[in-house]
């Protein structure tokens, strides 16, 4: 029996698990991946990395097993069910990157002037989320985790940005809001620059929406280069509401280039 266990994530408050996260652990265990656990968690800074097979779900037990025995990991819900299928983690630092604040490098903005790329929100999830995952392994993005996603993006809770060159889609990303926040679960690009394009077209429809932050969660020099800065947990976690309803996102075709600095509408 972990030395810390609690019913679900309503219970569930920082302190807990703290010293595994600044550690570079993962904070909880729990297997739960339906849209009502996966949205509470997400609105208490915490993204799911589920075990895509056998072997690393037993890797996840073997490496933690003992920091579940102490209570320095914790345990969130059913005692029944086996909670190493699915790690949670809590980036310390969190990169954030400002609704009003993506930064598009001399290549983009060329690229914004002159391929006639168009913007959508909502129009393609399934397709997006489908090319997020394509040729990632371990994939992350699991059955049972796309399914949740699914549902929460019918529910309105979960985004998606599709960006499209004559009709194609190439790039785009996903992602749930959480209160004013957007936390961005990942992207994909087919074509040169447009990676930046669907975060700086999130960002743009969120600032548009009265949200204020997109959350890229793990830092990278990418995220750096689009003016992504880093907040402790705890500045996170201050800024995360409870959302009460979803979020509405602009979802109607955009020229991209509206998305250049000296754009004039």
């Amino acid at each position: 029996m972990p030395a810390s266990r609690y019913p679900d994530w309503g219970a569930f408050r920082f302190p807990a698990g703290r010293d595994a996260a600044e550690a570079g652990q993962p904070v909880a265990f729990c297997a739960d991946l339906s849209p009502g656990s996966v949205l509470a968690a997400y609105s208490r800074g915490l993204i799911p990395m589920p075990a895509a097979d056998e072997y690393l779900r037993s890797i996840n037990e073997f490496r933690y097993e003992n920091q579940v025995a102490a209570g320095t990991v914790v345990i969130v819900g059913d005692e029944q069910a086996d909670p190493y299928w699915v790690a949670w983690w809590s980036p310390d630092p969190r990169p954030v990157i400002a609704a009003h604040g993506v930064h598009l490098g001399r290549n983009v903005r060329q690229r914004l002037r002159r391929d006639g790329l168009t913007t959508t929100a909502n129009a393609a999830f399934s397709r997006v989320a489908e090319a997020c995952r394509a040729g990632r392994e371990p994939r992350w993005l699991t059955n049972t985790l796309l399914g949740t996603l699914t549902a929460l993006y019918e529910q309105g809770w979960a985004h998606s940005i599709e960006v499209w060159l004559a009709g194609d889609l190439v790039g785009g990303a996903i992602g749930i809001a959480a209160g004013s926040i957007i936390s961005g679960d990942s992207l994909f690009s087919r074509h040169p620059g447009v990676a930046v394009v669907a975060v700086a077209d999130m960002a743009a429809r969120l600032a548009e929406a009265g949200g204020t932050l997109v959350d890229a969660q793990w830092d990278s020099p990418f995220l750096r280069s689009l003016g992504a800065e880093l907040v402790s947990r705890d500045q996170y976690l201050a800024l995360l509401g409870q959302p009460s309803q979803p979020l509405a996102l602009r979802g109607d075709p955009l020229p991209a280039s509206r998305l250049l600095p000296d754009h004039r509408v």
